[in-house]
């Protein structure tokens, strides 16, 4: 069996807030508890979401919280390489075609797509997005760690489920680089937040067109405010205070339905340690969400 491998992997559009702290908690204790190493991962291929220096406050967070990862910090804007890689791989295949489809064309598919472009055999003008084909029968389905069984649902009438792997602007995919970046670093536990529940499926088409094995997945319940909404940074969440870490790490442990520490660990290096020898991801909440002010143990 392979040695645990789980990872964190922000997107360096702002600072950590709490429901990000809660994620990458989350995923550390898993792989502490399971004697596994702990990778981090900046995700910063989009450019025009980032914001100037948030990888350095990203990284220096985590750090004051005893969060130390293992290995090297990986990079995602220094691999356009290994992406490449994988879309000639995929073109080859014949797993690939360019679509230049409007977001008023796409509309009426839901977050789906209309499989307009599927059969034009389009060329790269350098304008033009390159799509994955799904209509290979695969078994998408998923058992989740938290979750449980999950099975990919129809795509609306007249649409499929084709999806982006590099944007017309050129930059590359979430979906794309996410599963490409696993691969290369071993990744066998995936502990995330259930937004990106969804995702799973079409990662599921990439690792099967990749030739290589699924991680396990947990999706954890995101935090929401009081107005009912994730936190995020697009919704304005706070930093987190990175001068009171222990006081921190004790409310996502709450969140997260975990065992107290004890008082007199005081220490983030200490708490997380005894976290990650009390964990119990059976406890965790099984659901999409949790309000921040969930008072549940």
């Amino acid at each position: 069996m392979p040695r645990y491998i789980g990872r964190f992997a922000p997107t360096p559009s702002g600072p950590l807030h709490l429901g990000s702290l809660y994620t990458a908690v989350a995923s550390y204790l898993d792989a502490r508890a399971n004697n596994g190493l702990w990778l981090l991962r900046i995700e910063d291929i989009d450019p025009p979401r980032e914001q100037p220096g948030a990888s350095d406050a990203i990284i220096a967070c985590l750090s004051q919280h005893g969060l130390l990862w293992d290995g090297d910090i990986l990079y995602q804007s220094r691999r356009s390489k290994a992406y490449d890689q994988a879309i000639a791989l995929l073109q080859a295949a014949g797993h690939c075609f360019y679509c230049d489809c409007s977001r008023k064309q796409l509309a009426h598919c839901q977050g789906e797509y209309s499989g307009h472009c599927r059969h034009r055999q389009l060329t790269d003008n350098g304008k033009r997005a390159l799509r994955l084909r799904t209509d290979t029968p695969i078994n998408c389905d998923f058992d989740d760690r938290l979750q449980g069984h999950q099975q990919l649902p129809p795509a609306p009438a007249g649409c499929c489920h084709d999806f982006v792997i590099r944007r017309r602007d050129g930059l590359y995919a979430y979906q794309l680089a996410v599963v490409v970046d696993d691969i290369a670093q071993g990744v066998t536990d995936v502990v995330r937040g259930s937004d990106i529940l969804d995702s799973t499926f079409r990662q599921a088409w990439l690792y099967h067109y990749l030739g290589q094995p699924r991680p396990a997945w947990l999706h954890l319940p995101v935090l929401t405010g009081s107005n009912g909404q994730k936190l995020s940074k697009q919704n304005l969440a706070e930093a987190v205070d990175d001068n009171h870490p222990a006081d921190n790490l004790r409310t996502v442990l709450r969140l997260l339905r975990q065992p107290a520490p004890p008082a007199d660990c005081r220490q983030p290096g200490s708490i997380l340690a005894w976290a990650a020898q009390c964990w119990q991801p059976q406890r965790l909440p099984r659901r999409l969400s949790v309000p921040l002010d969930d008072r549940c143990s």
